[in-house]
This record gives structure tokens, sequence and C-alpha cells, in this order.
């Protein structure tokens, strides 16, 4: 029995959902590092105020804010995994984490096939929902974002997101168990100017030794964030952050 198979067994009884279509489990990717991209879900319930994977994918963001998991993707992930090597970014345009994947185990299950194929494999979320799969994380990196210390913040620019000391919770407890893992910051956004040194030190805490920092995607829409008075962080921020960063011991990179 795969695990498709037994993904599909578990699922008997159970309520059916709403699935997207699924043409192909991994597409190629162009990110640095990462061969190939895997999203098991269409849409993100996170509701990320600056998220430009609507503008990308030509969505509509009523739509995109529906998270959806895709129909088959195990069986075809089983099948693609068996006829690549490389490194597979897994939540390139969505995040893996979804609150629906503490149901589905569609995530869960992309990162046993992965393994049993030995592909490597990149893990890249806001959700602590990661610590549940930390028994399949052994040898992967896992990048965990984080925009802002404060939850009145991070309540308005992703509603739908754990609040930030939850995630920076989840990349202690990964860091303890010794899980390659790296803090992104980004978008970088006026809600940091001025806590550059408070937010590299609470990352640092963490026991996390790398930072990517991230600016604004210019295909971005400004309006929702200009809605809340919101912008891209200053040109100074990025240099202020980097250096409260570097002065911290960590190791800062640029995301792209």
């Amino acid at each position: 029995m795969t695990s498709s198979d037994l993904h599909a067994f578990a699922d008997i009884g159970v309520i059916r959902r709403e699935e997207a279509p699924c043409s192909r489990a991994l597409s190629p990717s162009r990110l640095p590092g990462l061969d190939f991209a895997l999203n098991p879900y269409r849409g993100c319930s996170h509701g990320c105020l600056y998220c430009y994977a609507p503008a990308l994918l030509h969505m509509p963001v009523e739509g995109w804010t529906v998270a959806l998991p895709k129909r088959g993707l195990l069986r075809r992930l089983e099948k693609e995994a068996r006829l690549v090597s490389g490194v597979v970014g897994i939540g390139t345009s969505t995040d893996p984490y979804q609150p629906l994947e503490g149901d589905t185990l569609l995530t869960r299950g992309c990162l046993r096939i992965l393994r049993d194929a030995s592909l490597g494999f990149c893990v890249h979320t806001k959700s602590d929902l990661v610590l549940r799969d930390i028994d399949l994380l052994d040898g992967a990196e896992v990048g965990i974002t984080v925009t802002t210390l404060s939850d009145p913040v991070s309540r308005s620019l992703e509603p739908g997101a754990p609040l930030p000391q939850r995630r920076l919770d989840a990349v202690r407890d990964l860091c303890e168990a010794g899980v390659e893992v790296f803090v992104m910051v980004g978008p970088l956004l006026s809600v940091v100017e001025g806590r550059e040194e408070e937010l590299a030190a609470a990352i640092a805490a963490t026991g996390a030794a790398t930072v990517m920092v991230d600016t604004l995607n210019k295909g971005t829409d400004t309006a929702p964030l200009r809605a809340i008075g919101v912008r891209a962080a200053s040109p100074s921020c990025l240099p202020r952050f980097k250096d409260s960063a570097s002065s911290l011991g960590l190791v800062v990179r640029d995301a792209f």
C-alpha cells in the first residue's frame, strides 16, 4: 500500500472537501537553491495583505484566500518523485501548513514521499503546525517568516496566520531538535522601522543561525497596505536591520 493509498483510506468517512485540480505535483523552480516547487494547496487562508501570489498566478485575491487541497496530489508526487533528483521547495507560493492541513495531512504525506524518494526539501511556512512533522524533518531545511513582533499589526497584516511569538517559539523548538532552520523577514515593511534591533534580538534569542531578508515585491498591490497605514520600509531600514542582526552573530542573507 502506498502513501497515497493510506491518505485516501484515511479520508474514508470524512466529510469531502472541495479540491483544486492538479496537473502536476513538481514544477521547475527558479528560486535560488531549489530545483522544484511543490505547493500542496491552491490559495492561502492566511490572507496576508502583502501577498504577491494572486497577481503572479493571475487569480483574484478573493478567490486566493480560500485554500483548497490539490486533488490526487500524493499519487502524482509518488510518480514524479521517482523520476527526478534535487531539492524541492515546499510552499513557494502558498503556505503548506494551512489550518486545513491539521485535518488533511496533505503536506505530511508529501514529506513522507519526498523522504522515501531521498529528495532534499526546504519547507517555508508561517505556521507552528510544522512542529507536528518534526519526525520527518531530519536533513531538511525549514524557513519561518516573521514580519513584525506586534500582535495587533500581525492581525492586520496576516489575519489568518499564527501570531509572531508562536512562530518564534517554533523556530526555537526546531533549533533545539537539531533541524536546520532560518527566519525569513519579508517583506520588510515600515512597521519594522525603529524596531530593527528589537526584531533582530528576538530572532537571535531563538537560536537560529541565519536570517533572510526580502523587500516588498514590486508586483504587490500596495492599496491594502496603505489602507492600514503600512508601506514598504524606507531604504535605510534594510542596512539597519542587517547591521543589528550581524552584530548579534546572525548570518544575514538576501532572500533573492
